[in-house]
């Protein structure tokens, strides 16, 4: 079995084209293992990173977000009995979903579940499956605010679209199979910014305020000698749904109180003529969180205007004003209740200390916050200082140098 051309590699990982090649060679030995000697073709879905546009897709905002360097990769090869096996490395037990059989699986959590439901959503948008071997591994951290569930979904997608309908699905629909299975099949109140961001590639803009459209943007860290770090906080995801369920709600909420569904079809000007009312009918943290979807909707049109004006610097300044409104208004950096337990804030804090001790940088949390992972953007030459210093809290396994890659979610063929 052949490994992607050295090129293709070097298109997509740039210069971690070497390693990337190691992980696929890796992978074509246990493609072997579970399956025999075979001739897969090799794909890959990327992480990602929210820059601008904490919690606004669910009220019809805007976001301004990219595909990152962590991504899951696979090696998949169509099967004619129509039944889709995925052995996922670090996981006991394979995926295993009969096309004609999808009516049988039972509706829950894990990951059968999403397959199941993303191949059901595919057919439902006028799209073929069909059976395929499949073996995965990802580098995406899994329950820290960087997709790794979206990561797996749009590979999964991917492979399904080049296999068996000539490359012809859009990412949107890969976003919107991904949605549907975690809405239907999950019962996970998700949005489509992740999948989006892991699936199309590059920073893009996302509006949501009539459905999902989205614009590529001339946006990069690199190109202003600025690397990216996610630190893992320690602190999963995994038991916080109440909180996270919490902020879309509170926010239709408010909606509701001015007649309207979501906080696109409503003014911040509104907000503020009735804040009285909403602070006793809906609470004041309520009214905080909607006035932070639009000041955080309003960062993302100046992060875009500054961009097209050549100022990208000025998008730093917007990222950290992000944070801070995500930490005081929107309040996503604490689970309510556990004062004691405040990791998001903590690694805040020590970030702050140390670009403030060097003069440059940013830093914000990270996805859906109360738990997980923050970002630190800061300038190339100050980055093994850094990582040097928060791994000394954190631990050197929770410190992770990325970057945006112009790749989302993608077949990279054959030797």
């Amino acid at each position: 079995m052949g490994i992607p051309s050295q090129d293709v590699l070097s298109k997509v990982y740039g210069e971690d084209a070497a390693r990337a090649q190691a992980r696929l060679s890796a992978l074509a030995g246990r493609y072997d293992e579970a399956f025999g000697a075979g001739d897969p073709e090799f794909f890959t879905a990327s992480g990602r990173t929210e820059i601008i546009g904490n919690h606004t897709d669910h009220n019809g905002g805007k976001i301004l977000a990219a595909s990152i360097t962590m991504d899951s990769i696979a090696a998949a090869q169509p099967t004619d009995d129509g039944v889709v096996t995925i052995w996922s490395e670090g996981y006991p037990e394979a995926i295993v979903v009969d096309t004609a059989n999808i009516d049988k699986i039972a509706h829950g959590g894990g990951s059968t579940t999403l397959v199941a439901g993303m191949l059901e959503a595919t057919v439902k948008r006028g799209f073929k499956v069909g059976g395929f071997n499949a073996v995965c591994s990802s580098e995406v951290i899994p329950s820290a605010g960087v997709s790794s569930s979206a990561s797996f979904e749009m590979l999964v997608c991917e492979i399904v679209n080049h296999l068996y309908n000539d490359d012809a699905i859009d990412r949107a629909d890969y976003a919107r199979i991904g949605q549907y299975a975690e809405n239907v099949w999950w019962d996970k109140a998700s949005g489509l910014m992740d999948h989006m961001a892991c699936a199309v590639g590059g920073t893009i803009l996302l509006d949501f305020s009539d459905g999902v459209k989205y614009e590529k943007v001339d946006f990069g860290f690199d190109e202003l000698g600025c690397d990216l770090v996610i630190v893992n906080t320690g602190k999963g995801h995994a038991d916080l749904s109440a909180e996270y369920s919490s902020v879309p709600n509170e926010m239709h909420a408010v909606a509701a109180e001015l007649g309207v569904e979501n906080l696109c079809d409503t003014s911040e000007d509104a907000v503020l003529a009735n804040v009285a009312e909403l602070r006793q009918k809906c609470g004041d943290r309520a009214v905080l969180r909607a006035l932070h979807y639009f000041e955080e909707c309003g960062r993302v049109e100046s992060a875009e205007a500054a961009i097209n004006a050549g100022d990208k610097a000025r998008v730093l300044e917007l990222i950290s004003a992000s944070g801070r409104s995500s930490w005081e208004w929107l309040q996503n950096a604490v689970v309510p209740g556990m004062p004691e337990e405040q990791p998001i804030p903590l690694a805040l804090a020590l970030t702050e200390l140390y670009l403030r001790r060097i003069g440059a940088g940013v830093c914000r949390l990270h996805g859906g916050g109360f738990a997980g992972v923050i970002m630190c953007v800061l300038p190339k030459a100050e980055t093994a200082g850094y990582v040097d210093y928060i791994s000394g809290y954190f631990g050197r396994e929770s410190v992770y140098l990325t970057n945006i890659r112009q790749t989302g979610a993608a077949c990279l063929g054959k030797a």
